[in-house]
């Protein structure tokens, strides 16, 4: 078995990349202190420290078939602890955020009823529109929608051709879209699947 000791670390990325743990673990045992001193200095914690270092060998393992080679790999981990680390700040700040609203939802006791006033009110815009389309377009929409019939059946339960009830569904969708905005239209959508 090759050492690894000696070799640059330019020959131990291109080691990695082919796979050979012996090159991981050398440069784990190169950086992995050096970095966990980085990683305490920002976030004072040796937990929180350690637990950077290890997502950034582990995303360094991950993807080790497709590491592009660096001039500087000392500068690349010090570069990745940061992001760890930035990563976990904007993660903390989301979840604070989280918990500050919920303490005052729970403070204010307000109960939220709305959201369903606000679908009921959505839901009939839509079907107000579907109602707009033209009547042949919109029967093809509705059974291809609400019926949830293929195109085959459509075209022969309508007498037409299987073409023209495609043509009458992307039509009504590009009306729909047009006349609902996109993200009603979206979430129009997502909610009929």
């Amino acid at each position: 078995m090759v050492t690894c000791s000696g070799l640059s670390d330019f020959e131990l990325v291109a080691l990695l990349r082919s796979g050979d743990s012996a090159a991981y673990k050398e440069i784990y045992g190169r950086y992995s202190v050096l970095l966990l001193n980085h990683a305490y200095n920002k976030t004072r914690d040796r937990e929180e420290a350690k637990d950077i270092v290890h997502e950034v060998f582990a995303a360094l393992w991950a993807n080790h078939q497709d590491f592009q080679p660096v001039q500087n790999l000392s500068g690349y981990l010090y570069s990745c602890v940061r992001n760890v680390f930035l990563n976990h700040v904007a993660r903390n700040s989301v979840q604070e955020k989280y918990l500050a609203s919920l303490k005052q939802f729970s403070i204010s006791g307000e109960v939220v009823t709305d959201h369903r006033l606000r679908e009921r009110q959505l839901t009939d815009i839509i079907k107000k529109e579907i109602a707009n389309l033209p009547p042949k377009m919109g029967e093809v929409f509705k059974l291809s929608r609400n019926e949830h019939f293929t195109h085959k059946e459509i075209a022969e339960k309508l007498n037409i051709s299987e073409q023209t009830v495609s043509k009458h569904v992307t039509n009504a969708l590009k009306i729909l879209r047009v006349k609902l905005g996109v993200v009603v239209y979206l979430l129009w959508v997502i909610h009929n699947k």
